[in-house]
């Protein structure tokens, strides 16, 4: 079962995913100008979410019509529930005098793979017709493809953030991210998000911290569940916020969350797209550690204003920072800043400060990359305390709190400058 599936069967009565129906169509399917049948051709089948993947063998000379396979399966599918359909080629060699279509060759193994692809579609189904088109590329390292110049096979960029639409009711969504995990990452996130609501803005928070989501615990709301209206979550409120986490939906606190790639992307798309998020000014995501498929899929695929990073100064937490950053230079996603937690050890007995973790770590990525350094905060057992009791340090008011309303003054002007800059275009 579908990670989609799993979370609609616990919290919602519909299916959006007809798997009979799904069956159906791939049974009953006749391959154009032939009276060869679809469910002989099939090697595998996987549906991940709403998204199929689907292995077929076919002949050179049906090369031409691998794009209205796609397109006749792709928009039977879409009843059934299925947003994305990866068809991959697999071309059986067989004896011809003539040459190798445009989009298929044959090797020495015998076989030549090739993928389509389409992107999920709309709710308002106003992509255009060259969004809609699928890739067809070689998806084996070991095949040469011979493109012929006149009709050159189909290709697809990876989505950049100007083709991303914005969010109708959410104006800027600010991801807080680090390379390494331990550094304070979600705990600046809640109190930034605090601190900027403090401020008059209309904030929301989104754990996207799949493997290790914590932002329930440090918002006092752990253990409730979202009601779900007209098949969207409804997301919980902590201090006057709209919140939602993972955590919110898996039970238990100590129940992990196994899930590979597709399905943890595939969960955060859903916590994003299918949320009654109200109208909100910003949209603080909380994200895991790392540079992989959900931090891609962020970058491709949601509106993103611009990046806060969270680092320590230590040597290790900056090498892997420098990565979050040049992800985000690839993606198009402005870095707004750098915080550098757990710069100053400050003594609960004395009040003597040592810097545990090294000095200048911020000052070294800020002057990197001639992004600002946002500020510094101290490692401080109140901080940590006050987390774990539901209450960070902006409400419950203790010596950091300052230190996270500065920050996030700074944030707060940035935004400005973004919605005032003509050259933006999401």
């Amino acid at each position: 079962m579908s990670w989609l599936s799993s979370l609609k069967s616990v919290f919602s009565p519909a299916q959006e995913v007809k798997e009979q129906e799904i069956q159906n169509v791939l049974q009953n399917y006749i391959l154009p100008n032939s009276n060869n049948a679809l469910k002989d051709r099939i090697t595998q089948v996987n549906v991940e979410g709403r998204v199929l993947q689907i292995t077929i063998n076919t002949f050179p000379e049906e090369a031409d019509h691998l794009q209205k396979i796609h397109d006749d399966l792709a928009d039977a599918l879409e009843k059934c529930g299925i947003q994305e359909l990866n068809m991959h080629v697999i071309q059986q060699k067989i004896q011809h005098a003539h040459s190798h279509s445009q989009s298929c060759s044959s090797h020495e193994h015998g076989q030549a793979g090739h993928s389509c692809s389409s992107q999920p579609k709309t709710e308002s189904h106003t992509q255009s017709k060259s969004q809609k088109l699928p890739p067809v590329v070689d998806a084996s390292s070991q095949t040469k493809i011979e493109q012929d110049p006149n009709n050159p096979p189909i290709q697809k960029a990876a989505p950049q953030q100007r083709d991303v639409p914005k969010h109708p009711r959410i104006q800027n969504v600010i991801l807080v991210s680090s390379g390494k995990g331990g550094v304070g990452k979600s705990t600046t996130t809640v109190n930034l998000a605090l601190a900027l609501q403090k401020m008059g803005l209309k904030v929301g928070v989104l754990d996207a911290d799949i493997y290790g989501p914590s932002i329930p615990t440090m918002l006092g709301n752990a253990g409730r569940t979202p009601m779900i209206e007209a098949e969207n979550f409804v997301p919980l409120e902590a201090y006057g916020m709209a919140v939602l986490s993972i955590g919110h939906l898996i039970g238990k606190e100590n129940t992990p969350v196994a899930w590979r790639g597709p399905k943890a992307t595939g969960a955060l798309m859903q916590l994003f797209n299918q949320t009654l998020w109200p109208d909100l000014d910003v949209l603080m995501i909380d994200m895991p550690p790392g540079t992989g498929d959900i931090q891609l899929t962020m970058a491709q695929r949601i509106p993103v204003t611009g990046a806060v990073i969270v680092t320590t100064p230590q040597n290790v937490a900056l090498m892997d920072a420098v990565k979050g950053i040049e992800l985000f230079n690839k993606a198009q996603i402005p870095v707004i800043g750098v915080v550098e937690n757990m710069s100053t050890h400050i003594c609960s007995n004395c009040g003597h400060q040592e810097q545990i973790f090294g000095q200048g770590g911020g000052d070294q990525l800020s002057a990197q990359y001639d992004i600002p350094l946002l500020g510094r905060l101290p490692l401080n057992v109140n901080i940590r305390e006050n987390v774990d009791a539901g209450r960070p340090s902006v409400i419950a008011g203790d010596d950091a709190a300052e230190s996270y309303i500065a920050i996030a003054e700074k944030i707060k002007k940035s935004l400005t400058k973004v919605e005032k800059d003509p050259h933006r275009i999401f």
